[in-house]
């Protein structure tokens, strides 16, 4: 199965190259405004998923600055995404509240749809 998944995945990394969205121009304080607001956000995820790159193709045309934290290259995020979150499926919002709760966003539409409420409420 790797041997199909590998190629796949390098031509869904190179298609999303090539046809990368542009982040929207906005203001200096927008953006700082935006990076406050999304400084609690991380994304689990793998390079290749095409589900993962959906949503990172969301937070590029949204202009959204969140950490990405790739499962594949890291055995503590990993650990902590099946043991906070529940399940070992990528991609995965993690949302930190103000208060210390967390809050984990599992499929790639809810995703994408929190990030651009998150983008137009800015």
């Amino acid at each position: 199965m790797s041997v199909i998944r590998w190629p796949i995945g390098r031509l869904i990394l190179l298609l999303n190259f090539i046809f990368s969205p542009r982040s929207p121009k906005r203001s200096k304080e927008v953006q700082e405004k935006l990076n406050k607001q999304t400084q609690n956000l991380s994304l689990y995820q793998l390079p290749a998923c095409p589900f993962c790159v959906k949503v990172r193709r969301a937070m590029k045309r949204e202009g959204l600055n969140i950490e990405l934290r790739n499962i594949n290259t890291n055995d503590a995020l990993r650990e902590e995404l099946i043991k906070e979150g529940g399940k070992r499926t990528v991609p995965c919002l993690r949302i930190e509240q103000d208060n210390g709760d967390v809050q984990w966003l599992y499929e790639s539409s809810d995703v994408v749809a929190h990030l651009e409420k998150i983008a137009k409420a800015a």
